[in-house]
């Protein structure tokens, strides 16, 4: 597993229309060991809220910001060393190239899009990776992603600074306060 950062950039909100899902790349980012995610080219603050309100309660560490342009924001990753994993139904196959992404200690921006993904980041990825070559749920194809990349380790991870933990139950809704 890669020792590095991980962290996920969303190309193509749109607000409004896209909101709901976007927040759902944060929380499926979140639950599943990612360190934060990017909101590319247009600031929406009630999504960060949000996000920064589950961290709050549900613990972390996780970070999410927005407004940063796309193309920035993959240089600025790319010249500190970093690598891109740009998630499309046209790339290579994830059982093909996952050993060879989990071996690097590098850290790693996971691209997902929303609207049509701009060409240029087919050659600005180093690796453009296919959940399955079928059209998919942008929210599907980084949780297969992020659950393959951790070997499923994220199923047992406790998150710091939690006020409030969900407690399994097989036939009720359940919280319990964390004491600090």
């Amino acid at each position: 597993m890669a020792l590095g950062r991980m962290v996920i950039l969303r190309i193509g909100h749109r607000f409004f229309r896209d909101s709901r899902v976007t927040t759902h790349v944060c929380l499926t980012a979140r639950a599943l060991e990612a360190d934060g995610v990017i909101i590319a080219d247009r600031e929406d603050k009630v999504v960060e809220s949000t996000i920064r309100d589950v961290t709050d309660r549900f613990g972390g560490p996780f970070q999410v910001e927005s407004g940063i342009s796309w193309r920035k924001a993959v240089r600025d990753w790319k010249e500190a060393g970093g690598k891109i994993v740009h998630l499309t139904a046209y790339g290579l196959p994830l059982s093909k190239v996952l050993p060879e992404i989990q071996k690097m200690t590098y850290d790693i921006m996971v691209v997902v899009g929303s609207e049509k993904m701009p060409g240029e980041m087919f050659k600005m990825a180093d690796w453009n990776v296919s959940v399955t070559s079928q059209p998919m749920s942008e929210v599907a194809a980084l949780a297969i992603f992020l659950d393959w990349f951790n070997q499923h380790r994220e199923l047992d991870r406790e998150f710091s600074k939690a006020q409030i933990r969900i407690v399994p139950s097989k036939d009720r809704k359940e919280i319990e306060r964390v004491v600090p």
